[in-house]
């Protein structure tokens, strides 16, 4: 077993492998870019590549390709060969600087929501030498950046690198005021908690919705669900664990830290969570999580679900955002330490995100919108759409005490008392966890449970990031021009005040999941903006324009045009899902249905020429027959429903109407199709039911 974790990092272009095959100086540049925010110096590229090309080679890759996450926040790319012709019957191997560093795509078949038309196609992926390359298989992956013509941002990681960039420049002026003249850089640290579902693949292949939308659009109730609450951190069954170590392993491989996996909530739920690493390269590490947990499972006749919502009636997936905001020395800043009241980077820091997450409260929502997130968020299961932090209480009292120019001591911690005396001594927490809380603070991080487990972490952290960035601006802008007329503790007393006057009303330490929360956040006047149409909206409001415009994080253009692929994606999918459940209904479960009533018919019949009546079976033909003409009006219902929308009109439009009309036919007909699921006999039902797909495992 030693030599799994040997072979961590051996097919990554990793500092190891750079610091024995690059020349001193090269390496020590791309470190100074990495590590310091060095300027690029195109003179490493032709070297690098060259190291890069045969490293790869001897890997066995035969292709590289530049990754990159276009707004969708799916993986991309295309495959080029090392091979360019030959000599003399000799094959030529080329890889230059120049093919490292820029690589070419259609940038007007990607969602661009405006920014391009179809003559203007031209678009760049640019080499992040921030990320290390890997090879998988026989291809060598190489993390770009992706935006158009005009430098428009068309992906994920080219707005995340801008936030960065602007984290670390307002935080390093902050730290200068507070007298910091040593640290070089910070960057915010990420970890990913990423769900998933695993069923039977050759199940799979039976369901329409499945294969076409990744979520089931109908389903009656099994007779278990989680109600016993045993699936969770349960005994993994030999044929996953099978799965989870051979996912580990490829993923060590390739450098990405995978670390803690056990059974989640529901049945046939799963979790997988990585080390932090800064927030570029945790993008890139879940991303390539996801690829690979895809094709690892068909491997083991699995099918890997990644939707937020595959079952209705059991939990659906997250993906827990853990963010942090360290120095390059490694020194955490949202680490309290122990005593918090004299951390004065501490108290800035978490003075920061307490400020940017009220202010920016309708944007962050909306980072972690979309369509299957909608049937997540606000179960008991999940966060509501109402933005709220978790702060805890020893934490929300020294805010209170210092914001009200009150001394505060820290209380001691408590040993837990188990009443067992050969169990070790345990040190209680400051805080207990809050799993309601969609923005918790746990300790030396805060823990942002909304994003979806589809999702790209690239939006959420772009979001995060720049907020906090134009929140340290401002505590930059006081500390320095009050520099000479008071002291630095008594403008960070200033400052806390004025943060907790303004926004503490977001601070909620209680059950999120409860009514009272929703009425006592509706009369703190915080928003719940519980669809991703009525969250996009965030993206073209001024003041979110203004603060990203601001932070160099996205242009005017660049917030119309996302907001136009938002809602854009919401209305196709929507179309999509409701004409997969007009096919499912008419094509399998109608035919199913039908062809049971008219055995039911004939077996009634047949009885009362034998001069026997069954009233059982009269009703049950009966309640069938209803059924099944209710379904066939749901079915008509929605068909027109689709027929009136007939794919005219702006985004918005088109989304908004999804949403009021086409949902609500869509549940109707769904309602329909189960009551028949529990009427026609499993035989004759066309595809398996929740009870196989999530117990089949």
């Amino acid at each position: 077993m030693a030599d799994v974790f040997e072979r961590f990092g051996t097919r990554c272009f990793d500092d190891r492998v750079m610091r024995e095959r690059l020349p001193e100086a090269v390496y020590e540049n791309l470190r100074k870019i990495r590590d310091e925010g060095m300027d690029w110096d195109p003179q490493v590229a032709d070297v690098v590549a060259g190291a890069m090309k045969d490293w790869a080679i001897e890997h066995g890759a035969t292709h590289y390709i530049h990754w990159f996450t276009p707004i969708t926040g799916t993986s991309a790319g295309k495959h080029d060969s090392f091979f360019d012709g030959a000599r003399g019957g000799e094959p030529v191997i080329k890889f230059s600087g120049k093919l490292l560093s820029k690589g070419e795509s259609d940038a007007s078949s990607f969602p661009h929501g405006g920014l391009r038309t179809t003559f203007e196609a031209r678009g760049y992926t640019a080499w992040d030498p921030t990320s290390p390359a890997f090879v998988l298989g026989t291809t060598l992956y190489i993390p770009t950046a992706f935006c158009a013509y005009n430098a428009e941002a068309l992906d994920q990681k080219t707005p995340l690198l801008r936030s960065m960039q602007a984290l670390n420049k307002q935080t390093i002026r902050v730290l200068r005021a507070l007298g910091d003249t040593e640290t070089l850089r910070v960057r915010p640290s990420v970890g990913a908690e990423q769900e998933y579902f695993l069923i039977d693949k050759d199940l799979l292949d039976q369901r329409l919705d499945l294969k076409v939308c990744g979520y089931t659009l109908q389903g009656a109730k099994p007779p278990k669900g989680q109600e016993l609450e045993d699936h969770y951190y349960g005994s993994v069954s030999e044929r996953v664990r099978n799965f989870m170590r051979e996912l580990d392993e490829e993923l060590w491989q390739i450098g990405v830290p995978a670390k803690t996996e056990h059974n989640e909530v529901a049945p046939g739920q799963y979790e997988l969570a990585s080390v932090f690493a800064d927030a570029n390269v945790a993008l890139d590490h879940n991303q390539i999580t996801m690829e690979l947990m895809r094709k690892v499972a068909l491997r083991h006749g699995f099918a890997c679900l990644l939707h937020e919502k595959p079952f209705a009636g059991v939990n659906g997936s997250g993906k827990h955002n853990n963010w942090s905001l360290d120095t390059i020395d490694g020194v955490n800043l949202l680490k309290p330490g122990p005593n918090p009241v004299e951390n004065r980077p501490f108290l800035l820091v978490l003075c920061a995100m307490i400020a940017a997450v009220d202010d920016y409260a309708d944007m962050i929502r909306l980072s972690a919108a979309c369509p299957g997130n909608d049937l997540r968020l606000g179960g008991n299961e999940a966060p509501p759409a109402i933005i709220s932090i978790f702060l805890g209480d020893s934490l929300t009292e020294l805010l209170n005490s210092l914001a009200d120019g009150h001394a505060y001591e820290m209380g001691q911690r408590s040993r837990l008392k188990t009443g067992v005396k050969s169990l070790p001594h345990l040190l209680q927490d400051d805080n207990d966890r809050n799993r309601t809380s969609p923005f918790a603070f746990t300790g030396n991080k805060f823990e942002f449970r909304m994003v979806g487990s589809s999702q790209s972490i690239g939006f959420a952290n772009t979001v995060i990031s720049a907020a906090v960035a134009d929140k340290l601006r401002d505590f930059a802008d006081t500390l320095e021009s009050e520099q000479g007329k008071k002291s630095v503790d008594a403008v960070i007393a200033q400052i806390i005040h004025s943060v907790w006057d303004a926004h503490s009303k977001r601070i909620f330490n209680g059950n999120n999941y409860s009514e009272e929360w929703r009425a006592e956040a509706e009369r703190r006047g915080l928003s719940n903006l519980s669809n991703m149409v009525d969250a996009a909206e965030a993206f073209i409001d001024e003041q979110n324009i203004a603060m990203f415009e601001r932070m160099k994080v996205f242009s005017r253009a660049e917030c119309h045009s996302r907001y136009e692929v938002l809602l854009d994606n919401y209305a196709k999918s929507m179309r999509i899902a409701a004409n997969t459940l007009l096919e499912m209904a008419r094509r399998s479960i109608l035919p199913a249905a039908c062809a049971t009533l008219s055995a039911m018919a004939k077996t009634v019949t047949r009885l009362e020429g034998a001069g026997k009546r069954s009233e059982f079976a009269l009703g049950l033909t009966d309640r069938l027959a209803t059924a099944v003409d209710a379904c066939g009006t749901a079915a008509d219902a929605l068909d027109a429903a689709l027929a009136k929308l007939n794919g005219e009109g702006c985004a918005p439009k088109q989304a908004a109407a999804m949403r009021d009309i086409v949902w609500d036919e869509m549940a109707k007909l769904r309602e329909c199709c189960d009551a028949l699921e529990l009427l026609v006999p499993e035989e004759r039902w066309p595809m398996p039911g929740y009870s196989q797909l999530l117990y089949d495992v």
